[in-house]
């Protein structure tokens, strides 16, 4: 389901309209414009769905170059960000994202000189890159008109030769995988579009079965995996596949299937509409020649799929490392390729979807995992010549800190390790050598707080490695021999902000205790100017996930808000990653009331410290966060003066109605099943105690977000305002879930800092 970018509206709202009309939605379109002041596992793998025609695999789609110089790049921004670097063979230039054209988009430069490019001037939002071993291509993920469904491309390195690989048919998104060792082939993940479900008559049951046969030169069609086990799909409710006429939940068959000979069924007693029905959306993973010459080759497919993305190919071209499953519990797979055969499964953690690689002869799989252990280390996994494990060893770890980011070099002998210690990153190069200790591993020195990326060169000891800091935009630094040398096409420190503006303010960490003794975490930032022990207005802002960490890096929001005398307490309330597995799984269940009760706890925690002025709280968060914002207002009505949700769920029977499949899957696990579990999501959602709300909301939402739908504010907004409370909706334009158009994400930090002001020192 592709999102389609909306048509211009006009407010229907006259300023003597009764407060009982809908709610209010002021668009952002990108011209700058700014709100005035009245706004505010199991090892298995499952083939194509039965019912309607199989999706064929990618095709390679040229389109016009769109190459431009940067003297021909007008600069948007006072201070750019630059991050996702990816390295070319010789370990000299880079391929990144930068925003100073007001976008996320494709540059390429050396890391010693200043004479970059711009390889993609189009619009679209880059997300994700990586150059090809052999130097030829650069791919690149972009998300269209701002939303969550994306695509895939290639261009060479000289901005010619641009080429859509996957998700350019119409209702399918792509993602990258790894590369081929030779640059051959690159992996793509494709979301296909669902079959259309044939009606089934009165009866509920009836199936059609799907195709097999596998992907390769003359063929078209993928075959369900052979799953280490021979066990059944899971068998769901009647109705769990049916949602409100927009897309199928989950997908998930409402009868037993063996893995061999997929079938799905979805009852239509009670729906009428049944024919309209999409079937089950299924994930697949192929490696796609992106010169064209050779036929896509399918290397793993799954209904129903949380994620599913190829992290390494072993050299001699035999097996794929997969990553699948939803939040909390994704599995790292071992895949023969050439039957799409599980060989090998081991659980890991959730974080950066690049889990590990193969050593050279690919007899040992490196990995980064948390199985069995509260923080995620780095493992060894011994495999047979077939690919399947024969051991499993833990090969670094630390107390009471967990590996983040693991990133081989290109020989595969050597590894790049990044720790989260406290929200800080520390980061190692180490030798890898199957089956001895790592008692040879160098600390490399951080001019700032947190590592973002890891990108491996020719030279296991001069790694390119983005980071973020407290008092800096994003940038890319090159590492040769513990040396940290920025790039010279990345942001200067003293050019974070405009001149005259207030410095940026590094925050101070902060160990809350909840009601029930379980430590929390966050860190606060102090306004400009005030006194230590002054009590000040005070912004709790919550991340999303629920598994994000707050970590010390320069946010324009807080800094927004820090500018307008307001201080800022970023917490990190149960649920969030970085403080071990037991900690991101205590808000799960019922666990959630307590994750709700940890935002009080906050609160008044700063309040206890004499950081915060009690009469002067407000609260806002985005996505999880949103949800915890709403929340928050509706369990503790006289807590906060006000709160800004940003694409936030109000309802989570609705957020299950509407949302992506994928993430119904991962949500499912996370706040309970949308059946099973109905009257617990109800008790959890915000609407369902919308009466008790009595501060000002503000809610912002983009356009094209699909991972929480609209909706969500706008019903919370509307019953608001239905029973006289002030809310406002305020909708970015050209925007998914997360905001990524530097005017868009300008005029949503001025309106939320309008708002806030507004209630806590107007």
């Amino acid at each position: 389901m592709r999102a389609r970018r909306a048509a211009d509206r006009t407010d229907p709202r006259s300023p003597g309209q009764p407060r009982h009309s809908p709610p209010h939605h002021h668009e952002v379109p990108a011209d700058l414009s700014r709100p005035g002041t009245e706004h505010a596992a199991t090892a298995e793998l499952s083939g194509h769905p039965g019912g309607g025609e199989t999706q064929a695999a990618p095709e390679t789609l040229a389109v016009p170059d769109a190459a431009v110089s940067l003297d021909d790049v007008p600069r948007v921004l006072v201070s750019h960000g630059c991050w996702y670097p990816s390295v070319d063979p010789g370990g000299r230039h880079v391929a990144f994202i930068c925003d100073r054209g007001g976008v996320p988009q494709l540059w390429e430069g050396p890391v010693d000189g200043d004479d970059v490019h711009l390889l993609d001037a189009e619009p679209d939002p880059v997300t994700e890159v990586a150059w090809s071993p052999d130097g030829r291509w650069i791919a690149y993920t972009t998300a269209p008109g701002g939303s969550e469904h994306t695509r895939v491309l290639c261009v060479r390195p000289d901005g010619t030769g641009r080429r859509v690989l996957a998700g350019g048919e119409p209702g399918t998104s792509a993602y990258l995988g790894c590369w081929a060792r030779d640059g051959s082939a690159l992996a793509v993940t494709v979301a296909e579009a669902p079959a259309r479900l044939p009606p089934t008559g009165a009866e509920a049951g009836a199936a059609s079965t799907g195709h097999s046969g596998a992907i390769g030169p003359g063929a078209g069609a993928p075959t369900p995996l052979q799953p280490v086990s021979g066990a059944a799909e899971t068998v769901h409710p009647e109705g769990w596949t049916v949602r409100d006429g927009r897309a199928t939940l989950l997908g998930a068959p409402s009868v037993p299937a063996p893995p061999t000979g997929p079938t799905g069924t979805v009852s239509t007693a009670g729906h009428p509409t049944a024919a309209a029905e999409p079937g089950p959306r299924t994930l697949s993973a192929y490696l796609v020649d992106p010169d064209g010459h050779a036929a896509p080759v399918l290397v793993a497919s799954e209904r129903e799929a949380a994620t599913l993305r190829v992290c390494d190919i072993s050299r001699d071209g035999r097996l794929a490392l997969v990553r699948r499953g939803p939040r909390a519990r994704r599995e790292a797979l071992v895949v023969r390729i050439r039957d799409q055969r599980v060989t090998c499964a081991v659980p890991v953690a959730d974080g950066d979807p690049w889990i590990g690689a193969f050593a050279p002869d690919a007899r040992t799989l490196w990995l980064r995992s948390d199985h069995e252990r509260e923080h995620a280390a780095l493992y060894a996994i011994a495999l047979d010549p077939r690919g399947g494990r024969t051991g499993l060893t833990v090969a670094a770890q630390r107390d009471g800190s967990g590996l983040e980011l693991l990133t081989l070099d290109r020989d595969g002998r050597g590894a790049v390790l990044s720790w989260n210690v406290r929200g800080v990153s520390e980061l190692e190069v180490t030798p890898l050598v199957p089956g001895t200790p790592l008692d040879r591993t160098r600390a490399v020195p951080l001019p700032h707080e947190v590592v973002t990326r890891v990108a491996a060169t020719a030279d296991p000891d001069a790694p390119v490695v983005a980071l973020s800091g407290s008092l800096r935009r994003p940038g890319v630094w090159w590492l040769p021999q513990g040396a940290a040398l920025r790039t010279p096409w990345s942001s200067r420190d003293e050019d974070v902000v405009a001149p005259g503006v207030h410095r940026p303010v590094r925050p101070v960490p902060m160990r809350p205790r909840a009601r029930d003794g379980l430590d929390l975490g966050g860190w606060y930032y102090r306004a400009p100017g005030r006194s230590p022990r002054e009590p000040a207005p005070c912004v709790l802002h919550l991340h999303g996930g629920p598994e994000e960490q707050e970590r010390p890096v320069f946010d324009p929001l807080y800094h927004e808000l820090l500018g307008r005398g307001l201080d800022v307490f970023a917490p990190d309330v149960r649920g969030s990653s970085g403080y071990g597995r037991s900690f991101v799984d205590a808000d799960l269940g019922r666990g959630r009331f307590a994750a709700i009760e940890d935002v009080a706890d906050c609160a008044a925690h700063v309040v206890a410290e004499g950081l915060a002025d009690p009469l002067r709280l407000a609260v806002m968060g985005h996505s999880y966060g949103g949800y915890l914002v709403m929340a928050s207002l509706v369990w503790h009505p006289e807590l906060f003066r006000t709160g800004v949700p940003v694409c936030g769920m109000s309802s989570f029977a609705t957020f299950f109605a509407g949302t992506e499949p994928w993430l119904a899957q991962s949500a499912a696990h996370k706040y309970g099943h949308p059946e099973r579990d109905r009257e617990l999501l109800h008790a959890l959602s915000p609407m369902s105690r919308v009466d008790a709300l009595r501060v000002p909301v503000l809610a912002v939402h983009g356009e094209h977000d699909t991972n929480v739908p609209p909706g969500e504010s706008e019903q919370f907004v509307r019953a608001a305002r239905e029973r006289g409370v002030d809310a406002e909706l305020l909708v970015l334009r050209d925007e998914g879930h997360d905001f990524r158009r530097s005017d868009n994400r300008r005029a949503f930090r001025r309106a939320a800092a309008d708002w806030i002001q507004r209630y806590l020192t107007g």
